[in-house]
């Protein structure tokens, strides 16, 4: 999969130095693999969930340890996966995020 962008993920592991092995494990498996669909997804990584946005897009959502959430957007016809918030588990508790993407 090609990963969109890497500079996010830098940002994040800058932003949250506790992230940053669990987000370089995320990055390597990741771009290794050739998801087809969500049920190839959660092969490599099994407590990601998917949920709808406001936009009525579906996105897909990442535990990053239990401390963070990756929100990203795949689209597996283009094997490309489009990073679009970090958060910590308690700003992706509140929500808000929903209706900003």
């Amino acid at each position: 999969m090609r990963i969109i962008s890497r500079k996010f993920l830098e940002a994040s592991k800058i932003t949250y130095p506790k992230a940053r092995a669990p987000l370089e494990h995320w990055h390597r498996v990741t771009r290794a693999a050739k998801w087809q669909n969500f049920v190839h997804t959660r092969q490599s990584f099994r407590h990601a969930d998917q949920t709808t946005v406001k936009s009525g897009r579906t996105v897909t959502v990442f535990n990053i340890t239990n401390d963070f959430r990756l929100i990203t957007a795949i689209h597996y016809n283009r094997q490309e996966v489009f990073t679009l918030r970090f958060l910590t588990h308690a700003g992706y508790d509140k929500g808000i995020w929903k209706n900003t993407l």
